[in-house]
């Protein structure tokens, strides 16, 4: 779907192999090697017991005879444990009755390492004193823990989630520290768009019903990728230890399937009058507070009519800005409809709102994630933050939410955008005046 997605699943498979507290696993000794156990990974070290020793690993070159070629009899370039240095190892191993943990090569050092567990009733400082005197030994100390120089998060709220920290629309708009306080419970958000992997890790806990308007295809359903991407920058699980945290992880969502992509066309989803009506209709009949419109396309009557009754039954609508800028079609030029643009340096048109919609991280089809871009992610930021603010206050009008959400817009690399957690703080200052409802 873009490019660069294979290299960019190889650094998430292997930042979520961090993420989620899966040990790493030290380099194995080579098998062919007599006498190298293998490694326990990092998980059965422990640095309160454990020693690092270090023997001298010279690498032999193999012995020329009669009608060889150097070429042909070149040492290999891979630097493994040698034969003396395994023979040292397993000497020292038997003679002070040690438990090898691990073992790698350094390069560097022409040295092999090795992470040994004292054997019982030997303190690991009588060992090291041991060792030090033992001429075999190039090196033996305490295996010791470090730690990272980084700041907690400014007191927001912690997810297991791996991929979270590369979530930029959800640091940047501080999402984690308005969790403290919200996740959306009990909001539903309508989505208006393609079909969603609705079995998705991350968002099959979130999915409260399907409507397909468009073909009934269950298999085109799951496969669809825009609306899958704006369901998870909405409402992806958190605390699940899977993937990213939606920016209302406890909202649900009601998918509408109104859009899909033409067989031979590369210009994205598309959707028209009839399916898009179906859709509206259908929501009108439903307790969805949020309505999010991630499209658009010219002036319509019919869709502008069902917009106006959905606007008066008190549904917060939130729209998505052409890329081309204006707004003078469907959805964005009814008013009352809250209008969204990716967030960049040039001021917005009035009343339109930014958020952060370039390089977003989100849950793609069969399970994955993966970066995408437009003002259709900056709307479901704001939708999610809509669903944060009516968990709290139920009543909340779409005028109010707008005039929140604009006030409590803060700068984030020298733009000015929406920002979760100002939102919400904003709506509890409003809450605990006199007379708010």
């Amino acid at each position: 779907m873009k490019a660069g997605v294979l290299a960019l699943g190889a650094m998430l498979m292997a930042l979520g192999g961090c993420a989620t507290s899966r040990p790493a696993m030290a380099p194995a000794a080579d098998a062919t090697s007599p006498g190298v156990s293998s490694s326990e990974g990092v998980a059965s070290m422990d640095a309160t017991r454990d020693i690092v020793l270090a023997v001298d690993n010279p690498i032999d070159p193999p012995a020329m005879h009669a009608g060889s070629s150097v070429l042909g009899y070149a040492p290999s370039k891979k630097y493994d444990a040698g034969q003396r240095a395994v023979l040292t190892i397993e000497a020292l191993k038997q003679g002070y009755r040690m438990r090898q943990v691990a073992g790698w090569p350094i390069k560097a050092l022409n040295v092999y390492c090795v992470v040994l567990e004292p054997p019982p009733g030997m303190s690991r400082d009588e060992l090291l004193s041991a060792l030090s005197k033992d001429d075999r030994v190039q090196l033996a100390q305490p295996l010791q823990d470090y730690r990272t120089y980084a700041d907690a998060p400014a007191d927001g709220r912690h997810y297991n989630d791996p991929y979270e920290s590369l979530q930029r629309g959800f640091t940047e708009t501080d999402a984690a520290v308005a969790h403290k306080t919200s996740q959306g419970d009990r909001v539903d958000v309508a989505v208006v768009d393609t079909g969603v992997d609705v079995t998705h890790p991350d968002l099959a806990a979130s999915i409260h019903d399907t409507h397909d308007v468009v073909d009934n295809d269950l298999v085109s359903f799951a496969r669809d990728s825009h609306g899958t991407e704006v369901a998870g920058v909405i409402a992806a699980v958190g605390d699940n230890h899977q993937g990213i945290v939606g920016m209302a992880p406890k909202a649900s969502l009601s998918i509408y399937k109104a859009c899909w992509y033409p067989p031979k066309s590369s210009n994205g989803a598309r959707c028209n009058s009839f399916t898009l009506a179906r859709a509206l209709a259908a929501i009108g009949e439903t307790d969805a507070r949020i309505v999010n419109l991630s499209l658009g396309g010219p002036s319509d009557p019919l869709l502008t009519r069902l917009l106006d009754v959905l606007l008066a039954q008190g549904r917060i609508v939130v729209a998505a800005m052409p890329p081309e800028g204006g707004n003078g079609g469907f959805p964005d030029n009814a008013p009352g409809v809250i209008v969204v643009r990716t967030s960049n340096a040039a001021a917005a048109p009035p009343g339109v709102l930014s958020a952060p919609g370039t390089d977003i991280l989100t849950t793609q089809p069969s399970g994955g994630y993966d970066f995408t871009s437009g003002s259709s992610m900056a709307a479901a930021h704001v939708s999610g933050i809509i669903a944060l603010m009516l968990s709290m206050a139920p009543k909340l009008d779409a005028h109010t939410v707008h005039q929140l959400l604009q006030q409590s817009s803060k700068v984030s690399g020298g733009i000015t955008q929406v920002n979760a957690a100002g939102a919400v703080e904003a709506l509890e200052r409003r809450e605990k005046k006199p007379g708010s409802e």
